[in-house]
């Protein structure tokens, strides 16, 4: 059978290329082997956020005398529960996605596909039998696993990797998170507010090390005040499951040391899906272990497009989708933009939230750029105050010649929801005093974006 475009991957990013497709009148299919909506859907953005929503509303629970509330004496959860819900998220999301693909009329291709010269892919199914399909246009977005390293080989029972994190069946007294990306610290702060005993490893100087400095110290010092303990500058040098749990000699600046627990997640980054697609045969080229594309995702073969974790972008859901709706409106040959990499927005969502977007203070201080940087802390926040959650700040970043807004980066309750603000304001190449003369409503956490802007012009209020 014929298709207009195959997409192979129901991800964040096949699954919005393919409904774009269909909303562009490209008869599609898309190809899963497993739950549509990939990875992310299943075993990482949404299942995540419904475990650390169970955290946070027992830490809530914990803390009712905080808020003028009887105390509640020893409240208690059930972890299966908790582990059953975040699943029961993930499948519901997953059967939305079904819902979508039926309404757009795309065609859900079950099993294993492997690419193949001539525009075709080759359909493994469930069954194990095969079956070829071609199409005019083929974009692949297999995504990515959690990465494996050498001396860090995950069994699945004792080291482990985000997927065997999200669905174990009892909680461990004691776990060892190599790693503190946005994967790391997030499983830290779950299961340590749930009363498992965490150590963080870290190879770089600070934790969540992509964000700027004084984010990563902030955050920090709030894991430390929850009760994770963190090792930065040190590194797992190896493992011994041998025993009842897990033992891990960890380099440190001091020396080796040992540390022990009944598990070790292992959150070291991901690697891409490419191997055994027919990336090869097909002569795609790639490097470093992504596929190379051009600026609207075509590889080096005709016919044949990349997006999403595979490619060297962020690898983040909501970039392999903006990467698949340009891609596919570009083959429309539609007037559309490149995407700008230097927008992206980032989040992490521990408690206190992590959001950013463009440059570090750092950074821009390398390009030699001379700027202006404003901060302003949510303890000076009356939204925050009331709502009992004090911990963080704003701080944005300008030009100081032609008030370009650089960077902005947030920690703090609820931040996630509120970095759109600098994405947009970017965007649209707003400069520092139209974000001050915007009017921002009162009370909200919001109001801090517009004051740390203010003080980055000498005009901040309330502090």
């Amino acid at each position: 059978m014929n298709y207009d475009i195959i997409v192979v991957g129901s991800g964040p990013g096949g699954y919005v290329t393919a409904i774009r497709a269909s909303q562009l009148g490209f008869k599609t299919a898309i190809v899963e082997k497993e739950n549509l909506g990939g990875i992310c859907l299943n075993w990482g953005c949404i299942p995540t956020k419904a475990l650390l929503k169970s955290a946070h509303v027992f830490n809530y629970l914990n803390h009712a005398e905080d808020y003028g509330l009887n105390k509640i004496e020893n409240p208690g959860f059930d972890f299966s529960k908790v582990i059953d819900r975040s699943r029961g998220v993930a499948s519901k999301m997953s059967g939305g996605i079904q819902f979508l693909m039926k309404k757009n009329k795309i065609e859900v291709l079950k099993g294993t596909a492997k690419v193949l010269p001539g525009k075709k892919i080759q359909l493994t199914k469930p069954d194990g039998s095969t079956e070829q399909y071609s199409a005019n246009h083929i974009i692949i977005a297999t995504g990515a696993r959690s990465r494996e390293l050498p001396n860090l080989p995950q069994d699945g029972t004792k080291v482990i990797g985000y997927r065997q994190a999200l669905s174990m069946e009892k909680q461990p007294k004691s776990m060892i998170v190599v790693g503190s990306g946005a994967i790391g610290v997030e499983f830290s702060d779950f299961y340590n507010t749930m009363g498992t005993k965490v150590t963080i490893v870290e190879f770089m100087p600070n934790v969540v090390p992509v964000e700027d400095e004084e984010i990563s110290k902030q955050l920090e010092k709030s894991l430390k005040k929850s009760g994770i303990e963190i090792m930065t500058n040190a590194s797992v040098e190896s493992v011994d499951t041998s025993g009842e749990g897990v033992k891990a000699k960890v380099k440190t600046k001091d020396g080796e040391i040992t540390l022990e627990a009944d598990v070790l997640l292992s959150a070291v980054g991901i690697s891409a899906n490419i191997e055994n697609i027919g990336l090869e045969e097909t002569g795609i080229k790639t490097d470093k272990g992504r596929v190379l594309v051009n600026e609207w995702y075509e590889t080096s073969v005709p016919g044949y497009y990349a997006i999403g974790d595979i490619i060297p972008t962020q690898a983040l859901a909501h970039v392999a989708s903006a990467e698949g709706i340009t891609c596919v409106e570009k083959i429309k040959g539609l007037d559309i933009e490149r995407i700008d990499y230097g927008n992206v927005p980032g989040c992490t969502y521990t408690h206190p939230e992590i959001a950013s977007v463009g440059l570090t203070e750092k950074q821009a201080k390398d390009q030699g750029l001379d700027i202006k940087v404003g901060k302003f802390p949510l303890s000076a926040s009356g939204k925050a105050t009331a709502n009992g959650n004090t911990d963080g700040f704003i701080k944005v970043i300008f030009d100081a010649k032609y008030g370009e807004w650089l960077g902005c980066h947030m920690i703090g309750e609820g931040v996630t929801d509120m970095i759109a603000e600098a994405v947009v304001a970017r965007k649209l190449e707003t400069t520092g005093h139209e974000i001050i003369k915007s009017i921002h409503p009162h009370p909200t956490v919001s109001e801090a974006v517009m004051e740390a802007v203010a003080a980055a012009y000498g005009e901040v209020i309330h502090i």
